[in-house]
């Protein structure tokens, strides 16, 4: 694996696995439903619990998610979010929080289009932690995946139930921060995992490599939270989220009531993750 340098993804879950809990990594859609809220989110979600950030890049084709937050993705479309307004929300971010991590994820056709180089070049500098682009896989690490390497931004690898032990190994090759578990197969926010299962493939996917390994899919409720992370370096939870910003706006618009239902949520959520190794 090629080596980076120690990124606040790294210093964060050091710093968890010392305290001894899981980590909380939370999924928003950047610019959905508009970009005023959308940063107001942001800069809300670490003093809500979140221990990880992961910032959606909208895409009109977001083929691996399910109907949240393909709708998500449309609102903020809708609303005029582009890749320039994402960075410049990471930027904003930053002036205020320079320890939480943030994890960009989607797709790769908007970086495409944006341009590798520069895009590399300015995710580092607005404050830019990782990259998970879920339709790039690893033979194509050229691409994206060792540019972004060589800027000291990680490369987050997803692995599924069938990322046999043949896979996980390529998957892993170039991989930093963290693995992402997808612990159920098909679209995101659909189904939720056993936590048997979840147990039975970390321990699997640990036999492969030094990472921490987060768990997601299907994850709504603290209890569930507490339930992955049992067994968990840590538990994503991103559709739950993205449906509290839908079921508070208002003709499709945000109110007032349209922050705090996310950070509730993930107030919850954190809760359960610190009492998963109670």
């Amino acid at each position: 694996m090629s080596s980076l340098p120690v990124t606040r993804i790294d210093t964060r879950l050091a710093k968890l696995k010392a305290e001894g809990r899981a980590a909380l990594v939370t999924f928003v859609t950047a610019g959905d439903p508009d970009a005023d809220t959308s940063l107001s989110i942001l800069k809300a979600l670490p003093g809500a619990g979140a221990d990880i950030i992961e910032f959606g890049m909208p895409f009109s084709d977001p083929m691996a998610e399910g109907p949240p937050i393909q709708a998500a993705d449309i609102r903020a479309l809708a609303a005029g979010q582009t890749m320039v307004k994402t960075l410049e929300q990471v930027r904003a971010f930053r002036e205020g929080d320079n320890e939480t991590p943030l994890v960009l994820m989607g797709y790769y056709n908007p970086i495409y289009i944006y341009g590798v180089e520069r895009f590399v070049s300015d995710a580092k500098a607005a404050g830019v932690d990782g990259l998970i682009v879920v339709d790039l896989p690893p033979e194509e690490d050229e691409e994206l995946c060792l540019p972004a390497i060589k800027a000291g931004v990680s490369f987050i690898r997803l692995a599924t139930p069938t990322s046999d032990d043949k896979r996980l190994p390529v998957l892993l090759r170039n991989s930093s921060g963290f693995v992402y578990y997808v612990s159920v197969l098909g679209v995101t926010g659909v189904k939720s995992a056993a936590a048997g299962d979840v147990a039975t493939a970390v321990a699997r996917i640990k036999a492969h490599t030094p990472l921490p390994v987060m768990v997601g899919f299907g994850v709504k409720t603290g209890d569930q939270a507490a339930g992955i992370a049992a067994h968990a370096d840590g538990v994503v939870v991103g559709s739950a989220l993205v449906n509290a910003v839908r079921d508070s706006l208002v003709d499709g618009k945000a109110t007032g009531a349209t922050v705090k239902a996310v950070t509730d949520l993930v107030a919850d959520l954190a809760a359960g993750v610190r009492r998963g190794r109670a």
